[in-house]
């Protein structure tokens, strides 16, 4: 039996503020047309322009995956997409207000609510998939990242995630079925280690994070005075590294939800190639950089 393509029944809005531009801004649902697929347009903008959702729009992933066109650029899109994929939602114009996606709580727990909120409709036309006929990869052997995919009847996902640290080594995460999507995948928020947190302060980035929308890992010995500075600039009397090794901000809901939000991350970006995907995808060590290039590597490939 052929899959209808679907949009939302209604109209939905989510507001929050944006991780490094900490600029609070709403982001809304609308319903789209048949064929017209996942697009962003800058209400604040003049003309109000439109980005679609296509990896070929990529301009950086330095601190996630950024979308732009015209000079008109969305920052941050992979949890929102990766939402709308979870949900089997084909065509949407998602209206934003400022450049950067508001974060959250740092998964896509809280787009998946709004999405469900709005409902789910069929449309009068086929879901046209990509399908993977051949194995399709990209490597970089100097950090030693791979992805691949191959034929696969349905879209099914596994990433493994190595660290080399006391704290988070390796771990592993599959998704082999998208019904699971929203109670396994969707809640997984983005994490950091606190080194590299550090340096985000230290360059006048993360300025929209609040200790609430990411998992912190401790891999060194920390001194009372740097707990002290990132208690002050989070705005929160007292900040503590707990036995595993976890700042003391949230607990963990999977014990291998790093894993699970890179997987997430995976089937945000994959989402750029522009249509829905049968294939089963394998990462190691996956980022925004090497997900979009490997993206890049299907749509040219296949479209």
């Amino acid at each position: 039996m052929t899959e209808k393509q679907c949009t939302l029944r209604e109209i939905v809005s989510v507001s929050g503020v944006g991780l490094h531009t900490r600029k609070c801004g709403t982001l809304t649902f609308n319903p789209a047309q048949v064929n017209t697929g996942i697009r962003f347009r800058r209400v604040d903008l003049e003309n109000q322009p439109i980005i679609e959702a296509d990896v070929d729009n990529v301009i950086d992933t330095s601190r996630g995956t950024t979308l732009g066109k015209g000079g008109a650029v969305i920052h941050t899109v992979e949890h929102v997409l990766a939402a709308l994929c979870g949900m089997g939602i084909d065509n949407v114009l998602i209206d934003l207000d400022v450049e950067e996606i508001p974060i959250m709580d740092g998964s896509g727990k809280l787009f998946v609510e709004a999405i469900r909120k709005a409902g789910v409709v069929e449309q009068n036309a086929d879901r046209d998939y990509l399908v993977i006929t051949e194995p399709i990869s990209y490597r970089n052997d100097v950090i030693g990242i791979e992805l691949t995919i191959e034929p696969c009847d349905r879209f099914m996902v596994d990433v493994t995630v190595k660290y080399n640290t006391r704290v988070l080594d390796k771990q592993s995460a599959s998704l082999h079925d998208m019904k699971d999507f929203e109670k396994e995948i969707a809640p997984c928020r983005t994490f950091v280690f606190l080194h590299e947190l550090e340096k985000l302060i230290s360059r006048n980035l993360v300025k929209g994070g609040d200790l609430t929308n990411a998992i912190v890992f401790v891999n060194k010995n920390v001194s009372p005075e740097e707990l002290d500075h990132i208690a002050t600039f989070f705005k929160k009397p007292k900040v503590v590294v707990k036995e595993c090794g976890v700042l003391n901000n949230v607990e963990l809901y999977f014990e291998n939800e790093p894993a699970r939000h890179k997987l997430l991350d995976v089937i945000g970006d994959l989402a750029l190639v522009g249509k829905p995907i049968k294939g089963h995808v394998k990462a190691f060590k996956p980022g925004h950089f090497s997900n979009t290039s490997f993206a890049r590597n299907i749509k040219h490939a296949l479209l």
